[in-house]
């Protein structure tokens, strides 16, 4: 039977490894931390389940088909729900909220409170994301770009869908009002993409959440993982922690195996890497082989933000919080040059506030609540020291906070830690301390984007938020549906 090596268990690597499973692989997973799912982990403190990174699920089928893959039911293993709202929006510039739901009505009735002519403007929007959505998501989500002359052969396409302007580009073209145009453009932020230099391929989110909605595994993101986790372990694919792999063992530009924690060696005939594609060719690759992504190339990148991620849990609940909040500063496009192109660290910012207890009452103590705000910041090309601006910096989120939508805060705080740029460096040996690997502009998507199948080296492949299609949940889970072309066209 032939062998695969899948490094890193994030939803990339594990959805890799259930499709290898189903090609007649035998699989092993290495996960380089002390439990399964890379940025979807789960930390457990004082009776409060937090769970680490991506907690939206907008493309459910995507899991749903890992389980397909052996003819079982996902339902059976963990329950989705849906949310509504998707979103709240808040605008501390004058105190108004606008929640974004599934239901046209309510969103037209949400929009109208800011402008009324926007109604029209949003309905063509999200008509031209369907037209984005089926070419870039229904066409070539999963198809390889490896091949110069197929990615030409698209741009005629991407082109007509106006991929040559950015996020926010687009959605001035169809929204007025000052605020829906931040609110409608933010979501390359949860991609660790600026609204103002993505591409506007990513409006296609706009037709994808009206598509399947938003949805919350019950549990958490971790128990979505420990579902994963059973099926894998159900199908013989062996996982290994605290293995973190810390060399590419190679003859000539075929890559044979890995080595782990600095002593062990794994052989296989497949080595797929869900890790950050740039900390792999720097760290791993040391091989005159390595021509494509040398450390000169891997410097000119535009990498993603940092994010510093505050976690915490209340002795009271926020019953006016929803589940998906996002808190809006008074600048948007500043804070954002701020972010990206100066790389410094702003005395304001936006927030993404999470509040599964919303949905979930079991993820806090009886009558608690639980909580995590998520702020981008520089990556660390910033030389932002972190272990002196931490501190402060939660305490301004706090008492923004307090100040406008959470009361008492700094009072009810029961439990509270935060992940800064350089945890991420550590913990995911993300380069730069990056959120998301490298940014979404269109000059490093596609095939300009880390290939899922290595130029350079034999049977090695890339999945996750690096490598194409890109970063977001379902992203990185089409990534695996590309290996798996990739692999079945080989054999």
């Amino acid at each position: 039977m032939k062998k695969a090596i899948v490094v890193g268990s994030g939803f990339g690597g594990i959805a890799s490894a259930l499709r290898l499973k189903a090609l007649g692989y035998e699989v092993n997973i290495f996960e380089k931390l002390n439990q399964l799912g890379g940025r979807a982990r789960v930390f457990k403190k004082s009776g409060y389940t937090f769970d680490a990174g991506p907690t939206v699920i907008t493309a459910p089928f995507l899991f749903d088909e890992l389980f397909q893959l052996f003819n079982k039911k996902r339902e059976e293993y963990i329950k989705f729900v849906k949310l509504d709202p998707w979103y709240r929006f808040y605008f501390s510039e004058n105190d108004k909220f606008f929640d974004y739901c599934e239901s046209l009505e309510k969103t037209e009735k949400e929009i109208s409170k800011f402008n009324s002519e926007d109604i029209i403007g949003y309905h063509n929007l999200v008509n031209f994301s369907e037209k984005i959505f089926n070419v870039g998501f229904d066409q070539l989500s999963a198809t390889p770009f490896h091949n110069f002359f197929f990615m030409i052969k698209q741009l005629p396409k991407l082109l007509m869908l106006k991929s040559y302007l950015t996020v926010f580009g687009l959605v001035k073209k169809f929204i007025k009002n000052k605020q829906l145009r931040q609110a409608l453009s933010i979501q390359p932020l949860l991609l660790g993409g600026n609204p103002t230099s993505t591409t506007s391929i990513y409006n296609l989110i706009h037709f994808l959440e009206r598509k399947w909605g938003v949805h919350y595994a019950m549990g958490g993101t971790g128990s979505l993982i420990k579902a994963l986790c059973k099926l894998m372990k159900e199908e013989k694919i062996k996982i290994s922690l605290k293995s973190e792999v810390t060399n590419l063992l190679t003859i000539k530009n075929k890559v044979i195996g890995i080595q782990v924690n600095n002593s062990k060696n794994y052989f296989a005939d497949k080595i797929i890497i869900n890790a950050d594609p740039a900390f792999t060719y720097k760290n791993l690759l040391k091989s005159s082989y390595n021509k494509k992504w040398s450390s000169k190339k891997l410097k000119k990148l535009d990498y993603s933000m940092g994010l510093f991620v505050f976690y915490f849990g209340t002795k009271k609940q926020f019953n006016n919080i929803p589940h998906h909040l996002i808190w809006m500063g008074k600048r948007y496009e500043g804070l954002l040059n701020d972010i990206f192109k100066k790389k410094i660290l702003a005395k304001d910012f936006s927030l993404y506030l999470h509040r599964p207890t919303a949905t979930d009452k079991k993820m806090a103590p009886k009558g608690c609540d639980c909580f995590y705000v998520l702020s981008p910041v520089p990556n660390l090309l910033s030389k932002i020291d972190w272990k002196s601006e931490a501190e402060s910096y939660k305490q301004k989120i706090i008492k923004a906070l307090e100040e406008t939508i959470m009361p008492n805060l700094s009072k009810l705080i029961d439990v509270s830690f935060y992940m800064t740029p350089d945890d991420f460096e550590r913990d995911y040996l993300s380069l730069n301390g990056t959120g998301f690997s490298i940014s979404p502009i269109f000059t490093q998507s596609a095939w300009f984007r880390f290939h899922n199948k290595s130029e350079d080296f034999k049977n090695l492949f890339f999945v996750g938020a690096g490598s194409h299609p890109g970063a977001g949940v379902p992203g990185v889970i089409s990534s695996a549906k590309v290996l798996e072309n990739l692999i079945s066209n080989e054999n």
